[in-house]
């Protein structure tokens, strides 16, 4: 494993939501580790904290993970040595779990002279229950995530046989989960929880079959594109070839719209709609819904990039580049003094003077969570001279909690949960703040029927899988540790 130390989450990145994980998988391929290397080298943005794979040959499986991006975690002599034809892979951003190297994914455990291997993106409400019940009749527990709950289930339940475990065992969580199990006979599944919250694609590559989190994952692979999973749906992959398991699934979809807003990588696609190309359809109907007179439209690096050239558009107002983002800041970076108390944020974006100063503008944002970032830009752009400063948000404000895998799982981290828009404006220092409204939002996914595929909860706070909100504080407690 790699030793490396735990990673800081509070430093000064952007005020940004942040997802669990991505997922990759390959069987029948004769690299398959480093199909896996590729494959999370797609997936980077899903997570940046640790990287692991696990891979299978003749019987034994092996893996690496460690603290920091893919190509930090891995060389080419690590991944020569994890030989094999069967891999999983996964990239981690922790939403419960505390950010060291034995939280890392894939989690390995070993059982009755075999292996199995889980990567999973998401959070099941009901772990910490489970966990507890099974802690009461003996299970020990190797790390504090919520993936291995699944897995001592799964185990215990093999008794059942195979099919009848998995089903069993995913019948008994209940949450937001995508999920690769990797077995050391050599078969690979596919899970995706009864709503659909989070993203699972299978493709096809020369006989090889894989499983990941995005199609750009496939892409960059060369993989062909097969489907998406299906709410609700088991996919074993084995020597035998791919067997399909419905589950219940309720009527409505569930699938998290913020991955169109913000967390997939805009050349993915869902329900056969690109994402760069819905973004750019938000910013139309947000310029439509919230037109205001300004020299230019622009981003801040790289967010709201799509969302402002389609409310460019739109409004025929200019897009400019107006910030220039420094791509080679670390995640670890240390601010050299304390009265440096701004340096983080200027370290990382720096405004093009000439452009900016004494011009009306309107700033594209996708989300505002905390507020604190968005705060001291717009300080910055005064201080610049810039003379109006608009700001557009590509969703609606979030002002409810989220318990299914993205980072804010209280009320009191949502800064628009205790303040109106106009009063939000007037503390962030704005001329004007607008959000897109939810129907605004559902309507220009293009997608039809659109309520009834997406959890809205952030916004509209009609949570379709219930929670107890005892779990929420005990997950926030859990996080204060990392």
């Amino acid at each position: 494993m790699n030793p490396s130390p735990t990673i800081d989450r509070n430093d000064f990145n952007e005020d940004k939501p942040r997802e669990a994980c991505g997922l990759f998988g390959t069987s029948g391929h004769p690299d398959a580790a480093k199909m896996c290397y590729f494959g999370l080298y797609a997936l980077q943005h899903r997570g940046q904290e640790s990287a692991g794979i696990a891979v299978v040959d003749d019987g034994l499986m092996d893996e690496y993970k460690g603290m920091g991006l893919v190509p930090d975690v891995f060389d080419m002599d690590i991944l020569d040595r994890l030989n094999g034809s069967a891999a999983v892979g996964h990239v981690r951003y922790s939403t419960t779990g505390s950010s060291v190297v034995a939280n890392a994914q894939p989690l390995v455990v070993r059982h009755r002279n075999r292996a199995y291997a889980v990567a999973h993106n998401g959070n099941l409400v009901n772990a910490h229950f489970i966990k507890a019940e099974l802690e009461d009749s003996g299970s020990i527990f190797q790390t504090t995530m919520d993936s291995e709950v699944f897995l001592h289930l799964f185990v215990r339940n093999l008794h059942l046989g195979f099919e009848e475990s998995l089903k069993a065992s995913v019948a008994r969580i209940k949450g937001a989960f995508s999920m690769i199990l990797l077995t050391s006979r050599g078969e690979m599944i596919g899970i995706k929880d009864p709503n659909g919250f989070r993203p699972l694609c299978l493709g096809k590559l020369n006989g090889a079959y894989i499983l990941a989190s995005e199609t750009c994952a496939l892409d960059l692979v060369q993989a062909e594109f097969v489907r998406e999973l299906d709410p609700g749906e088991i996919v074993i992959i084995s020597k035998d070839g791919v067997k399909s398991i419905h589950t219940n699934t309720p009527r409505k979809r569930s699938f998290c719209i913020f991955e169109f807003i913000y967390f997939a990588r805009p050349d993915s696609t869902f329900f056969g709609h690109n994402v760069y190309l819905t973004r750019k359809a938000h910013g139309r109907q947000l310029a439509k819904e919230s037109p205001v007179d300004a020299d230019l439209v622009m981003p801040f690096p790289d967010s709201g990039v799509y969302a402002g050239l389609g409310y460019s558009e739109a409004s025929g107002i200019p897009f400019e580049t107006g910030m220039i983002r420094n791509h080679y800041v670390g995640r670890t970076f240390i601010q050299p003094t304390q009265s440096m108390r701004d340096f983080g944020v200027r370290v990382k974006l720096n405004p093009i003077k000439e452009l900016l100063k004494g011009k009306d503008i309107i700033i594209i944002e996708d989300s505002i969570i905390r507020g604190t970032t968005a705060k001291t830009r717009v300080k910055a752009l005064r201080e610049l001279g810039v003379k109006r400063v608009h700001l557009r948000v590509s969703g609606p404000a979030h002002r409810f909690p989220c318990h299914y895998g993205i980072d804010f799982s209280t009320k009191g981290e949502l800064i628009a949960a205790k303040m109106n828009v106009d009063d939000l404006g007037k503390h962030l220092g704005l001329d004007s703040l607008r959000y897109l409204s939810l129907e605004g939002l559902l309507t220009s996914t293009g997608i039809d029927n659109p309520a009834d595929h997406f959890c809205k909860a952030c916004f509209d706070g009609c949570y379709p899988v219930q929670f107890d909100e005892n779990l929420s504080k005990h997950c926030m407690e859990t996080r204060s540790l990392k």
